[in-house]
């Protein structure tokens, strides 16, 4: 059953009863940092991608099986803790020429929107703030499923993606190269593996 099923199963059954399977998936839920990621590809001199993701972050759900549309999503991205996997790159990343992590140290976002687009598919639109500056930003999901864990934790997962134009939040360093173009990508692609514990 899809946590926000709109298909041919009825959010509420016949006296005004909202369907058990969708309203038992109805709740509050914290994201698990160590079973989730956040991750990044920018372009890299025009002919490979570099990929890099972050450590440390902080995250709520509140799903509304009955109605998507209630459905919110909170998000708090430590700057600091941006991997790459090369440490003189994400030193760089954390300076002034990008994330200036020292004045600006996270990065959040705060949904405004959800939809349920059909089957497993869903949408999620907010508001995300890089160096102090705001833009929405719309995250395409697909819904993995539900599973208690052996320590009892009732979980639910997610996989997202999104694209952004680094320029827009005032992410404007590059380095022309001598072939053409330029060292690193306006376009940025972001993905999101989930995993939520829900609240006791």
């Amino acid at each position: 059953m899809s946590i926000f099923s709109r298909n041919t199963t009825p959010a509420a059954t016949t006296g005004g009863a909202v369907n058990p399977e969708l309203a038992a998936l109805t709740g509050d839920y914290t994201i698990d940092p160590a079973h989730s990621t956040i991750g990044f590809t920018a372009r890299h001199a025009m002919v490979t991608n570099v990929k890099g993701g972050f450590k440390d972050f902080t995250g709520t759900l509140h799903l509304d099986g009955s109605d998507p549309s209630r459905s919110t999503a909170t998000l708090d991205v430590v700057m600091d803790s941006i991997d790459t996997g090369n440490a003189d790159r994400d030193g760089h990343l954390k300076s002034a020429d990008f994330f200036k992590a020292d004045e600006f140290p996270a990065m959040t976002f705060r949904s405004t929107k959800a939809e349920a687009l059909g089957g497993d598919d869903y949408r999620i639109t907010g508001d995300l703030t890089i160096l102090g500056t705001t833009h929405p930003l719309t995250i395409d999901l697909e819904f993995n499923g539900v599973a208690k864990d052996p320590f009892g934790n009732e979980r639910a997962g997610f996989e997202g993606k999104a694209e952004i134009l680094r320029s827009e939040w005032g992410l404007t360093w590059n380095a022309a190269l001598e072939t053409g173009g330029v060292l690193v990508s306006d376009k940025i692609k972001l993905t999101f593996d989930i995993s939520a514990i829900r609240n006791a």
